[in-house]
């Protein structure tokens, strides 16, 4: 089992997917609650979050910006995370 801490602005640093069969466990930091997600589904809200990190910074589906070129960070590493996102 995986566990992560929930940092006190509500996110989980996560900058990869885990393997879909794996149990993850997050502790909630204000109420002391505990949950335990599937890898798929922690996968799942990574892919949300990575899709509108690139929708909000206008990058396509792969991370690429088709402006003009300047520095821009492609990945996340913080995933937003709250109670109740089991289901």
């Amino acid at each position: 089992m995986i566990t992560l801490q929930q940092d006190a602005q509500g996110f989980i640093r996560m900058n990869r997917h885990f393997p879909n069969s794996a149990a993850v466990s997050i502790i909630i930091f204000s109420d002391g609650s505990q949950e335990v997600l599937t890898g798929r589904r922690l996968n799942e809200i990574y892919d949300a979050a990575l899709a509108a990190y690139r929708a909000g910074n206008q990058l396509d589906a792969k991370g690429f910006s088709h402006g003009p070129k300047k520095k821009i960070q492609q990945g996340i590493e913080f995933v937003p995370v709250h109670p109740g996102m089991t289901k």
